[in-house]
């Protein structure tokens, strides 16, 4: 057997030697009955040279379908014949995890806090500690999120298609709708982009809910990506199914009046401008408000609440211009995982 010349790798003063794994635990904080937190981290380091790949979920502590997604990667086959180096970070976000809430203590939102301070704020410190200890030893990243609660995500991939690392794992990752998602201050996206790190957003299913089809369609665009950086053999059953639909914006319709939410379209539905996607009705059913579509697009978020206030958000519509080739990468999309 030849012995792997390739270096060793070294997060947290562990070093993780070519053709091991190893779960790295990154001192964080104490609770206030000094219970330690740590962020952990499970580094697959392969034999072969190439990419180091970063894969983290539950940023926002709520949304857990990312750590399923890393899990069921970590346990794939193809990961023990790994060429490059495979970072997972399945739970960012401990403190909300560990009380199934979105923010931390401090009630700050963690994607709007990198990169940090490790002088600042508790979420300012854990953006800090995971920029400074994790993100700047990858080359490339993914961040799992899903909708807030009561909200769905149909699976959808967000980046900045300006940049062409992001954009060429974007159109791998197979899913049929690949947004152009402007970079928000304070975000872990922009703030790995400012540092030479091409990240993708992949949302998907909804808050404190596992969804199996999101799952899934994680699980296979994370190995098409992983297949396209050359650390994993591609299989043809891995390959991307169709190529996605680009949309360059999304607008959210909002409610007109408070009262009883019935919605007409589901996720992924193709809609036009002016066409019904549901209506608010008064409790006493003596008024009824038609929700319009403000543009042609697809349906790529929705709320799930039948109780809703006047302004609240209720369909996302990812602008595009051809709703139908959308429809049919749409089609191909549910036909390919419901095969699988």
């Amino acid at each position: 057997m030849v012995k792997s010349t390739r270096e060793s790798f070294t997060l947290g003063g562990t070093v993780i030697e070519p053709g091991t794994r190893a779960t790295i635990d990154l001192p964080l904080s104490l609770l206030s009955d000094h219970t330690p937190i740590t962020l952990t981290v499970q580094v697959v380091h392969g034999k072969l040279p190439g990419p180091t790949l970063i894969i983290n979920g539950a940023v926002h502590g709520d949304e857990v379908n990312g750590v399923e997604i890393i899990r069921r990667i970590l346990r794939h086959s193809l990961v023990k014949n790994l060429a490059g180096t495979l970072i997972a970070v399945p739970i960012v976000n401990v403190y909300g995890f560990l009380t199934n809430t979105r923010y931390l203590p401090d009630r700050r939102d963690l994607n709007r806090s990198f990169p940090g301070s490790a002088t600042g704020s508790l979420t300012s410190r854990l953006a800090h500690l995971y920029m400074s200890e994790v993100i700047v030893r990858g080359t490339h990243g993914i961040d799992l999120h899903t909708g807030a609660i009561h909200r769905s995500n149909f699976p959808q991939i967000r980046c900045d298609l300006s940049n062409p690392d992001a954009r060429k794992m974007a159109m791998n990752f197979g899913v049929p709708v690949v947004l152009n998602a402007a970079l928000r201050d304070g975000s872990l996206r922009k703030a790995a982009i400012n540092v030479g790190i091409p990240f993708l957003v992949f949302e998907a299913g909804e808050a404190l809910r596992f969804d199996e089809v999101s799952i899934r369609a994680g699980v296979k665009g994370i190995i098409r990506v992983m297949g396209e950086l050359g650390m994993v053999r591609q299989r043809r059953r891995d390959e991307v199914p169709t190529d996605p639909v680009i949309s360059r914006s999304s607008v959210w319709v909002r409610a007109p009046e408070g009262g009883i939410f019935r919605a007409r379209v589901k996720l992924g539905a193709r809609v036009f401008t002016g066409s019904l996607l549901g209506t608010i009705a008064s409790p006493f059913g003596d008024s009824e408000f038609p929700i319009e579509c403000p543009a042609n697009g697809i349906v790529i978020g929705r709320n799930n609440l039948p109780n809703v206030n006047q302004g609240d958000g209720i369909f996302n519509i990812a602008r595009v211009d051809d709703p139908e080739a959308a429809a049919d990468a749409i089609d191909i999309f549910q036909d390919d995982w419901e095969q699988s």
